[in-house]
């Protein structure tokens, strides 16, 4: 009994979102805006995680099959598809390409930020030891 309040208590959140969307005409669909709002709701401690843990683990572990509607539905349009192929592989790789860039460059500098050492030298400072005493160089 508990998995079905969790779930009722997301798709509360799903209908709210829904009613704000279709309410003020926005044209964001209302079931982003509801687990936006339950993203929200949860990050100040609104709603504590244990009350739709269960429900969104199990939705979470059977995500791809809330994928086949989509799927299917994508089929209806498979004429379409199937003329402007070419072009949606373009699309695909230089998206893919772009991505892959730029996450690349951005962990280069997140990488070089915080390796830095406090004196801003990238150089591993040397040992060096004068009288018994060791001396960083």
């Amino acid at each position: 009994m508990k998995i079905y309040r969790q779930l009722f208590i997301i798709l509360c959140f799903s209908f709210i979102g829904e009613m704000v969307s279709k309410g003020f005409d926005l044209p964001v669909p209302g079931s982003v805006i509801g687990m936006v709002l339950l993203f929200l709701a949860l990050q100040f401690k609104l709603l504590d995680v244990k009350s739709v843990e269960k429900a969104g683990n199990f939705l979470l572990s059977n995500l791809s099959l809330l994928f086949v509607p989509a799927s299917v539905g994508i089929m209806v349009y498979f004429p379409l598809i199937k003329e402007n192929w070419w072009i949606l592989l373009i699309i695909l790789l230089l998206t893919s390409g772009f991505t892959l860039i730029f996450v690349g460059l951005l962990v280069q500098k997140i990488k070089r930020k915080f390796e830095e050492h406090p004196s801003g030298s990238h150089k591993k400072r040397k040992a060096v030891v004068e009288n018994g005493t060791r001396i960083n160089k």
